[in-house]
């Protein structure tokens, strides 16, 4: 019996060693690495890479999970890009790109939202949303320019980011991202997708 325990304390100490030598090697420096579960953490504490770990625009970078269909897996070298480039996690890109357009870059909504990440332009049916001091639109993009996959990416990561930064949470900025009147419906089916996709 001693002997037996000793081959079983052995084992788990060879276990542990192994276990400190993976964590001291950490994640490859320089490179986003997202966590193994970012959804069971808060919504707003979804992984973002930091400004260094932003690859160039002319890298074939691809950090969306393999798990998304084939329509948003053919985006997956901007979608790294453009997410890195506004401090997003890639599959929350990804993500919002399978609710609102399924990849299409041609995808014009019934409100009048077009491209990849469903932006609204000043022209079309958008053209017609009034606020208080104005169009709401006038200084978005057309509907032309938002059919370019590289501008729509651009433009709708950096709105994803700047509505994280006045909301604070990813479930928040994702119910001002979304169409009005759904309450947090949008929300929660993007962050379902993320959790489907990702992992």
């Amino acid at each position: 019996m001693p002997r037996m325990q000793g081959t079983v304390f052995s084992a788990v100490m060879v276990g542990c060693l192994i276990v400190v030598l993976i964590g001291l090697m950490g994640p490859t420096p320089g490179r986003f690495v997202p966590s193994e579960d970012p959804l069971h953490s808060p919504p707003d504490q979804i992984p973002v890479p930091s400004e260094n770990q932003v690859p160039s625009s002319n890298e074939t970078l691809c950090e969306v999970s393999a798990r998304y269909p084939q329509g948003i897996q053919q985006w997956c070298g901007p979608i790294t890009h453009h997410a890195y480039q506004n401090g997003l996690d890639p599959n929350l890109v990804a993500a919002v790109m399978l609710v609102e357009s399924g990849g299409d870059p041609l995808a014009y909504s019934k409100s009048g939202a077009v491209g990849l990440l469903q932006v609204m332009p000043r022209d079309g049916l958008a053209a017609g949303f009034q606020c208080p001091n104005g169009p709401c639109f006038a200084s978005r993009p057309t509907v032309q320019e938002l059919q370019d996959p590289e501008l729509n990416l651009a433009y709708g990561t950096r709105m994803l980011a700047a509505l994280h930064d006045q909301t604070g949470s990813w479930r928040e900025a994702l119910m001002a991202y979304g169409p009005m009147d759904v309450g947090y419906i949008y929300a929660d089916t993007v962050l379902s997708m993320l959790e489907r996709y990702s992992h």
